[in-house]
């Protein structure tokens, strides 16, 4: 189930984490800290509409920060917010 409407601030830590799917995204850009999208979905083997999605909710939850140059949209995970870097931390942890 994807998240609708939701302000950052409304945002829990239950709804970031429910989705198998934002976690692949999460996890991929711990480690690489940016990617444009192309790169996002052939990685996590997740469609476009779906990842596209799970971006917007990551965003919206300021994980993310995403940048534009003309049609690339490359997503950048947001180490300087002490929550982000506690997830990044976190995995890093996980994955040792």
């Amino acid at each position: 189930m994807l998240i609708e409407k939701k302000t950052q601030e409304s945002i829990q830590i239950e709804d970031i984490f429910s989705s198998k799917g934002r976690i692949k995204i999460i996890k991929l850009l711990a480690k690489e800290n940016e990617l444009n999208i192309s790169e996002i979905i052939r990685r996590t083997r997740l469609n476009h509409n779906i990842t596209t999605k799970h971006l917007k909710v990551l965003k919206d939850a300021n994980i993310l920060q995403e940048k534009i140059y003309g049609r690339i949209k490359i997503y950048r995970f947001r180490n300087e917010d002490f929550k982000v870097k506690a997830i990044k931390n976190l995995i890093e942890i996980w994955d040792d």
